[in-house]
């Protein structure tokens, strides 16, 4: 599945983005989903997933202040994020894979979107 995000952008601490992520097939209702971010100079890490049943999950450092959500009648994954630090900045990326529950490693994930740049400033 093709994976297009969107949303990204430059924010003041305290505010919210909703990051988007809009898939090509229909069929991405059944796949596992998740939003992954990289900051400079460090390597990816994992922020929040959904299994294609709809349960969530998140990384203890965005517990309470982000929500993934989807929208199936439009192939869509979100991912709104509130009170937002300067350590969230990075680019976001959404990726998915078809396979029953859901993963925190990237490597799992076989389809990527081609990230968008969330910028926090103090």
């Amino acid at each position: 599945v093709q994976l297009q995000a969107s949303g990204g952008g430059l924010v003041q601490a305290g505010g919210s983005l909703r990051l988007s992520c809009a898939a090509s097939e229909r069929a991405f209702s059944h796949y596992a989903k998740g939003w992954f971010r990289q900051a400079p100079g460090k390597e990816r890490e994992y922020v929040a997933g959904m299994s294609y049943s709809g349960n969530t999950y998140y990384a203890d450092s965005v517990k309470g202040r982000f929500a993934i959500s989807r929208d199936n009648g439009v192939n869509t994954v979100y991912l709104q994020m509130n009170s937002l630090k300067p350590e969230d900045t990075g680019v976001y990326y959404c990726a998915a894979f078809l396979r029953p529950g859901s993963s925190i490693q990237d490597g799992d994930y076989r389809d990527w979107g081609q990230g968008t740049q969330v910028t926090v400033s103090s």
